[in-house]
């Protein structure tokens, strides 16, 4: 066998792997003898048929599967022998001037294109200069999330008459253009949350409502979401996206979610019994939990500055028409559309990848399991606290981490997360950040700009 390998340009490279009958007869053979143990056919006991039989009827398919297997060794091998960091997989070109008799006679030649990864160093240090937005709850964020909490403590009531935040539990029936019901039509008894509706004139008309009132709306101007209005109707979801009939809605009643009273039971429940004995202190504590979340985002945007600025700073080429071919290849239902709209979205990700993948390497810095299941915790930790800020008892939380890395796709994206995370601690490590405080909606604007 002889592999050799030619250099293409900076960042593409050709292996040729030459490959003789006495590289492959011994595994052909084998392979037959195998096969003529295991085979069940006519005329044969079982593990009785002659090899030269599995050999007339199945040497050429053995033979092509035991080559490829051979290239695929030796070609993998060869890779990490070299040392070659390689993106994407090696792709074979195409010969049709090569013609092979696959009688186990051929001197067989077969070519495989690399893309390289191209060699560069991470220059970071103190003079790259990133702002650290520290964000302040505004008000009204804050009574926002008050509120919530109040009401997921609170009880349901069934006053007289509808309200902005009430839900209604009321019949829907489809109207014809002329405003008769239409025959046939759709009908559903549905509970609407007036909190979910978007047009304000439909608002108004819908508060002030009691038992036995009935209005006409426009349901897809009153919800603007097929998902909830399929919900509402009880209908398919594309049937939900095309629907334009108005509705009449004759209220069966009207449901209150009322506030929990600012009492010291109410904040036991919260936050562990005498943890917190006044108003004052529970207002400290959901401040201290929405500049948390806040905190999060802040983290995502300097991230992102980081993201931006070292990409701009890192601007080293791809083996680009190699990679367009080697999606293509790898994704049969790509379009050429397609993969000219997102192509440099891709470069940029991958060039991101090949950054973070230096800093891991350059500062050994290790990604353990125990870091992957505290990640998941803290993921699945804030997941339960959006509905309610005690947190879950750790032995409890645990168990949920360990189920929910049991599914691969969530193990792989919570490593590359961690490691994301440890990536980014390293640099902000090094690096000038610059403290700024800032109010929140001043901070959303940011994203705007």
């Amino acid at each position: 066998m002889n592999i050799t390998q030619e250099k293409t340009g900076n960042l593409n490279a050709v292996v040729k792997i030459k490959i003789a009958p006495a590289d492959y007869t011994e595994k052909v053979d084998k392979a037959i003898k195998e096969q003529a143990k295991k085979a069940q056919l006519p005329g044969f006991r079982k593990g009785m048929v002659p090899p030269s039989h599995i050999k007339r009827m199945y040497g050429k398919s053995i033979l092509v599967e035991e080559v490829n297997n051979l290239l695929n060794d030796t070609l993998t091998n060869y890779i990490a022998e070299q040392k070659l960091e390689i993106l994407g997989q090696p792709l074979p070109q195409m010969d049709d001037s090569k013609n092979f008799k696959w009688d186990n006679t051929d001197d067989f030649e077969f070519d495989y294109e690399l893309g390289l990864v191209p060699a560069f160093d991470v220059n970071i240090s103190s003079k790259d200069k990133f702002t650290q937005y520290v964000i302040k709850a505004d008000k009204e964020t804050l009574e926002s999330r008050i509120k919530n909490i109040r009401r997921s403590y609170g009880k349901m009531t069934n006053p007289e008459v509808s309200a902005a935040d009430d839900v209604l539990y009321a019949d829907l029936t489809q109207l014809s253009p002329d405003g008769s019901v239409f025959e046939g039509g759709i009908a559903s008894t549905a509970t609407i949350r007036l909190d979910q509706i978007k047009d304000q004139e439909i608002l108004k008309s819908l508060i002030g409502l009691k038992k036995d009132n009935e209005v006409t709306i426009d349901i897809q101007k009153a919800l603007e979401d097929a998902a909830l209005i399929a919900k509402a109707l009880n209908i398919p979801e594309e049937d939900a996206a095309e629907l334009k009939s108005n509705f009449k809605l004759v209220v069966k009643n009207v449901n209150r979610l009322e506030e929990s009273d600012l009492n010291q039971e109410f904040f036991d429940k919260l936050f562990g019994e005498g943890t917190v004995t006044n108003e004052a202190g529970f207002r400290a504590k959901i401040t201290e939990e929405v500049e948390g979340m806040f905190k999060q985002d802040a983290e995502r945007q300097l991230s992102n500055d980081i993201y931006e600025q070292l990409l701009q700073k890192h601007n080293f080429e791809l083996p680009d028409e190699f990679l367009r071919r080697w999606l293509k290849a790898t994704n049969e239902k790509l379009t050429d559309e397609e993969l000219a709209e997102g192509y440099d979205d891709f470069a940029k990700n991958l060039k991101w990848t090949l950054i973070e993948n230096k800093i891991i390497k350059d500062n050994s810095i290790e990604i353990k399991y125990e870091d992957v299941v505290q990640a998941a915790k803290a993921k699945l930790d804030a997941q339960f606290r959006m509905y309610s800020p005690s947190p879950l008892p750790e032995d409890q939380l645990a168990q949920y981490a360990v189920q929910f890395l049991q599914e691969k796709e969530n193990a792989n994206r919570t490593f590359e997360e961690v490691k994301a995370l440890k990536t980014f601690e390293q640099i902000k490590s090094i690096v000038t950040l610059e403290e700024k405080e800032i109010d929140y909606d001043k901070f959303i604007a940011l994203d705007k700009k």
